[in-house]
């Protein structure tokens, strides 16, 4: 069973942004994407407006991040791109929130005629 973890990073000024380039800039992306056990580790932009009205988008940047299992992620937690994440967190003074999901990679039949291929 896959575990999909997505965490928002949250800053001011375009910080999550400017984050999440220099993450894809120095490598730091590319060497998660070939550790043992990812399946996906993946910067999205959201768009619309929080509930106090302001452009979230902005400030804000989604990053889907699954793993084959927990082993995986905790090799992964315990691998040098952490303190690089760690240290670019800390630059651009970033905010997150996370959520985990465990995928059971069954689609009901219910599920399945709302799907296009």
């Amino acid at each position: 069973m896959a575990i999909t973890v997505n965490l928002r990073y949250t800053g001011k000024k375009g910080a999550a942004q400017a984050f999440a380039r220099e993450m894809i800039s120095s490598g730091t992306v590319e060497k998660i994407r070939t550790e043992k056990g990812n399946l996906r580790y993946e910067y999205y932009l959201p768009f619309g407006e929080d509930a106090d009205g302001d452009e979230a988008s902005r400030e804000t940047i989604l990053l889907i991040d699954a793993w084959e299992n927990q082993e995986a992620i905790d090799l992964h937690h315990a691998s040098p791109m952490m303190k690089t994440i760690a240290e670019l967190r800390e630059k651009y003074d970033l905010h997150m929130t996370i959520e985990r999901f465990v995928s059971d990679d069954k689609i009901p039949e219910q599920d399945k005629k709302f799907l296009r291929k």
